[in-house]
């Protein structure tokens, strides 16, 4: 008699991508005998449509990855060395409380820094006991700059939100702009309402120093120069009120300041701008006439446009003109940068910022500085303690050079949070296993869409890995601190970011998403924010004119402010530093997560970076070459492609790779600095001049 074997248990849970990327990819993770086998998006998302990108595809490998670390450790090498035993959970909680109070007793409390970022996009496990408890204990803030506080900022000017049109109207656009955004790597989900513009009819156009894999499936290609949008921008506006193809009922009912703006876009004609941004005269014509005429047309703005000195004033030029042409009216039209602002959780109740003492706040983007030169600007006492989750700081920090000589120090404690053994896990005294987002609780807003999502945990915690919510759960029971906020669990915290009074979120419940796994936000579809005016600024339009840019001491109208290091202004450094680095990162990886998969890994082959023809000839570079990227402030090695693809005078590296996994043990950001754009004290990442040579 033959014995069947026994029946698998197999289901599916819900979950949501918890990566930093507009598309907050609704996912189904297929679980057999409590193993993950296998991660989808959900066909019936509106936006997710059933694919994931190649990174999160990958999911599954990433969690079960054989380096992936599964009990807490402690250094018992050098710093740097990367050498851990490993170590129980009490015993690292007893060590961290107990470091933690000597810093308090030394230096006090101003001495501890938390450093995190987006490594998970999730409002629990990205920011909620955590923040509780580091308000508790009067530790240092950080300013969270690190990627889209300059245009967002921008925004704000303009418009008075981070709140753009909806990727969901694009089917209705009649021109799509791509501008400063390689849609098929960092937004992919925004590509198929794309091509069904262009099934109808529509017309999409690239804008972007590189010809990425998006600008070779869009119809045109502008290779602007490197922080020029502004001009562009302000080169358009003059064909716009020239040709009389403004819409000035919208304007006279809808915007404030045109009087004063038509004279300065009369200041930007179309050869001045070709000369500031390399287009030819005659494409910067066709281009605004073509977006005056159009009836709905979408420009879809990235956070690269804005990682130079006038980053945030870039985006709040562009983010004038759906204004001045009335695109705002019809689905379609407009411009996003994000749709996080409509997303109005209860973050109050979720961080308790009423827990802190004022407290001194130190930007996440001058790291090296705080570690080393204290008396360079942040003020107060040394940061004697650094805790760090969510985010790789020795891979993706500016001027990485100092960030490593900081980390180095013998007197700073540093704590890290992770799934792996990263550069900046090396640097560390105690290392933390951290769950992926297949092991934990999660709710997540989006910034590319309007729909909130549940992450359900799908698997047990491996290992002896824990959520970060329960880590600092944890040390705020080591620590004696006996606020009720402490003894909230997960699910009731995502209660609480859910019981916010926001029209927006009404109907928008834990009961109502554990049912279905995602909600749209409670706004129309598609959502037409500002078509008939509206706008969520002090005045109520959009502001053309900025009385708080004027308070702020600076140009109260759209302008172009040219990056710091541009060689048409910074002649004695271009002379030495004649190329303009971009550092974006690379298909396979998400700034510096997905590195250590070794299926992506090989995929991105090895650090390379891509010249134009002209620019690779001067310097004797050949296809396959080993070359030195370098300027004043450091060097990283790359392999040479040699293509049209980009424009001359730049070079791109696509990033950011770890240190520890590059030939030289360098990336990108050693020749990036802790400068700080005009709007939001955002980084300057691609206002960067190097120099590109044959390695030794």
């Amino acid at each position: 008699m033959s014995i069947s074997p026994p029946a698998r248990d197999t289901h599916v849970v819900r979950g949501a991508c918890p990566h930093d990327c507009p598309d907050t990819c609704a996912m189904l993770v297929t679980v057999e005998d409590g193993r993950a086998i296998r991660v989808a998006g959900d066909p019936d998302h509106p936006v997710t449509r059933g694919f994931l990108c190649a990174k999160v595809n990958r999911y599954i490998e990433r969690t079960y990855h054989p380096d992936r670390l599964l009990r807490p450790m402690r250094r018992i090498g050098p710093k740097g060395a990367g050498k851990f035993a490993a170590i129980s959970w009490d015993e690292a909680l007893d060590e961290i409380a107990s470091r933690l109070n000597d810093v308090r007793a030394s230096v006090g409390e101003q001495g501890i820094l938390p450093y995190s970022y987006a490594g998970t996009m999730g409002m629990i496990q990205g920011s909620s006991m955590d923040r509780r408890f580091f308000h508790r204990l009067g530790a240092s803030l950080l300013d969270r700059t690190i990627c889209s506080m300059a245009g967002t900022v921008g925004m704000r000017m303009t418009v008075g939100a981070n709140i753009g049109a909806d990727p969901e109207g694009i089917p209705q656009s009649d021109l799509i702009l791509l501008w400063g955004t390689n849609t098929l790597t960092s937004n992919p989900h925004l590509w198929p309402f794309v091509l069904e513009a262009r099934q109808r009819g529509a017309r999409v156009i690239a804008i972007d120093p590189i010809r990425t894999r998006t600008a070779d499936q869009c119809d045109e290609w502008l290779g602007i120069r490197p922080g020029t949008d502004a001009a562009l921008a302000l080169g358009m506006m003059h064909v716009l009120f020239a040709r009389g193809l403004q819409d000035d009922r919208y304007i006279a009912a809808h915007t404030l300041g045109i009087e004063q703006l038509r004279p300065r876009a009369a200041e930007y004609p179309p050869e001045l701008v070709s000369a500031i941004t390399g287009l030819p005269a005659a494409a910067i014509v066709s281009l605004a006439e073509r977006y005056g005429r159009a009836t709905a047309a979408f420009i879809r703005v990235n956070y690269g446009l804005q990682r130079h000195a006038g980053g945030g004033m870039a985006v709040r030029t562009i983010a004038c003109l759906p204004a001045l042409t009335g695109h705002w009216r019809r689905p379609g039209g407009g411009v996003q940068l994000s749709s996080s602002a409509n997303f109005e959780f209860d973050r109050g109740a979720l961080e308790r910022p009423d827990l802190s003492p004022p407290v001194r706040t130190i930007n996440m983007i001058r790291l090296g500085e705080a570690l080393t030169r204290p008396d360079a600007g942040v003020g107060g006492p040394p940061v004697r303690a650094l805790v760090v989750y969510n985010s790789n700081p020795a891979s993706v920090a500016p001027d990485r050079t100092t960030v490593l000589h900081g980390l180095a120090r013998d007197d700073l404690f540093t704590v890290v949070l992770e799934h792996f053994q990263t550069d900046t896990a090396d640097w560390a005294d105690i290392v933390l296993p951290a769950t992926t987002q297949l092991e934990h609780w999660d709710v997540h807003l989006a910034y590319g869409h309007h729909y909130v999502t549940l992450n359900r945990p799908s698997i047990a915690p491996r290992g002896e890995s824990l959520p970060n919510s329960e880590i600092f759960r944890r040390l705020a029971a080591r620590m004696n601190f006996a606020d009720e906020c402490f003894r909230d669990d997960d699910l009731t915290m995502i209660r609480q970011a859910l019981a916010s009074t926001s029209k927006r979120l009404a109907g928008v419940t834990f009961e109502a998403l554990l049912e279905r796994g995602w909600m749209r936000l409670n706004v129309p579809t598609p959502y037409l924010p500002y078509a008939d005016g509206g706008f969520p600024s002090p005045s109520g339009k959009c502001e053309l004119y900025s009385a708080r840019m004027a308070a702020m001491g600076l140009d109260p109208l759209p302008a172009f402010t040219p990056p710091r290091e541009f060689p048409d202004t910074a002649t004695a450094l271009a002379a030495r530093y004649p190329l303009v680095l971009i550092s974006s990162p690379a298909h396979q990886f998400l700034n510096s997560t997905f590195v250590n998969i070794d299926s992506l890994r090989r995929a991105a082959r090895e650090p390379e970076c891509l010249l134009h023809p002209f620019d690779a000839e001067r310097r004797g570079i050949a296809p396959g070459m080993r070359v030195v990227i370098h300027n004043d402030r450091g060097a990283f090695t790359a392999v040479a492609r040699v293509g049209d693809g980009i424009r001359e005078g730049v070079v791109w590296a696509p990033s950011i790779w770890w240190g520890k996994l590059a030939a030289d043990g360098a990336n990108a950001n050693h020749t990036t600095s802790q400068a700080e754009t005009d709007l939001g004290h955002g980084p300057v990442f691609y206002d960067n001049l190097v120099e590109v040579g044959a390695a030794d």
